[in-house]
């Protein structure tokens, strides 16, 4: 049984990942911290993850990036892997995950859609071929509380495509104005409203025809079972970086 402290225990995937946990058999919350927590709640709820005192094997982090540096000094001093689902990190604190790595167990990924994880691998294949006789646009869907924008799973996406190709890639986030598309331009576009759980289309836009890629999450659930999968995937791995194409065998 892996036993999983929830950071973010009392937002919407917290909620849901409580809530699809009790369906499996190998794993089980025994633990989560929330800076408002319920008393409704069916495992004991900390305010700081500095407070918990119960025995954990993983921590599973979905809540926001300021909170990093508390988990690394937990998972620090307890000798603890992370799985790190929170989007929207800095360049110097995804720096400091990288480094961290090298001594300690993380597993981070900027979408944890086994579905998403799969668009990507066909995108490492295909934008290659497609980038030199099409246009490539993106644009992302989520509801009107997504804190960061645009989404990790778009810039993920995006930096998919742009590694693959040999040229010199810019992004362009919307446009106005006079605005000329550039063809080694990726124009990435967010849209936030009502409760949107997640769409990412991909266009790639030829002459006489367009091309398109489309992820849509009709549930949070797709996102709760991919971390619990990889809490379950990390425990007891060696130290290093892991992410979902690890949980996949890809």
């Amino acid at each position: 049984m892996v036993k999983i402290l929830l950071n973010g225990c009392g937002g919407k995937m917290g909620t849901a990942i409580t809530n699809l946990s009790k369906n499996y058999d190998n794993i089980s919350i025994v633990a989560g911290v929330d800076k408002s927590p319920k008393d409704s709640s069916s495992y004991p709820v900390f305010k700081s993850i500095s407070e918990v005192n119960v025995d954990c094997d993983v921590i599973l982090d979905f809540s926001r990036p300021d909170s990093l540096d508390e988990i690394l000094n937990y998972s620090n001093t307890n000798s603890l892997p992370i799985v790190l689902c929170t989007t929207g990190y800095t360049n110097e604190q995804i720096d400091k995950i990288n480094e961290f790595s090298k001594n300690h167990t993380v597993f981070r990924s900027a979408n944890m859609s086994i579905g998403v994880n799969i668009v990507n691998n066909i995108l490492k294949s295909v934008s290659t071929i497609l980038y030199e006789n099409y246009d490539i646009e993106l644009i992302e869907k989520h509801h009107n509380q997504k804190v960061d924008a645009p989404s990790g799973t778009a810039l993920l996406l995006a930096d998919t495509i742009k590694n693959t190709i040999s040229e010199k890639i810019d992004y362009i986030y919307g446009r106005e104005g006079v605005s000329k598309k550039k063809h080694n331009e990726i124009g990435i576009h967010a849209i936030r409203g009502g409760s949107i759980v997640g769409e990412h289309d991909l266009i790639f836009a030829g002459e006489g025809e367009t091309i398109e890629i489309k992820h849509t999450a009709q549930s949070r659930d797709v996102f709760a079972a991919g971390s619990l999968k990889a809490c379950a995937f990390i425990y007891k791995k060696a130290a290093g970086l892991y992410d979902m194409n690890d949980v996949l065998g890809m």
